[in-house]
């Protein structure tokens, strides 16, 4: 009996799910992995992670980095600790849609990755600084690190910066 086709008209996490039903949760999450790493995991799987948008790659465009930002996103949702060395390592990815995506998906499941992502608040690309900040205010503890970036030229990652200050403070009332 054939597959039925990938629902790539579905949000990600009907999408997800429906990836889950197919293979199981931990199939998917090592498939997402397998992405991360760089591997080729066939076209349904990347319709499940990516898509109308993996159809692109699928009929050419260049790759890139899109199966591992789309492998990364995946464990926003499905998820198990398996997963902790190749976000960890994410966080350093090259492309900084990766590194982005990594540190919503440290912050998501609470890693303990407060000195790379304290790295990250120097970042070159705004978006990378303020998923780090934000990060932070979920896994973080040191208010400090963020208050320069309150100061920073993008609005974006000042926000960022004040709302996981805002965090940490509800985490750690004054005494």
């Amino acid at each position: 009996m054939p597959d039925a086709p990938v629902p790539v008209d579905l949000p990600l996490e009907a999408r997800l799910a429906a990836a889950v039903a197919q293979y199981g949760e931990g199939a998917v999450v090592l498939r997402a992995l397998s992405l991360i790493a760089g591997n080729n995991e066939g076209e349904d799987f990347l319709l499940y992670v990516g898509g109308e948008h993996a159809r692109g790659i699928l009929d050419g465009a260049p790759v890139l980095y899109w199966p591992e930002l789309w492998g990364t996103r995946a464990l926003l949702y499905v998820w198990n600790d398996s997963a902790i060395p190749a976000i960890t390592a994410a966080l350093d990815n090259q492309a900084w849609r990766v590194r982005e995506m990594a540190a919503r998906v440290a912050a998501a499941h609470g890693l303990a990755v407060e000195g790379i992502l304290t790295s990250l608040l120097t970042d070159d690309v705004a978006r990378v600084r303020a998923a780090a900040a934000r990060a932070l205010g979920a896994v973080g503890s040191d208010i400090e690190v963020l208050k320069p970036l309150l100061k920073d030229p993008e609005i974006d990652v000042r926000r960022g910066a004040q709302q996981a200050i805002d965090a940490l403070r509800k985490k750690t009332p004054a005494s």
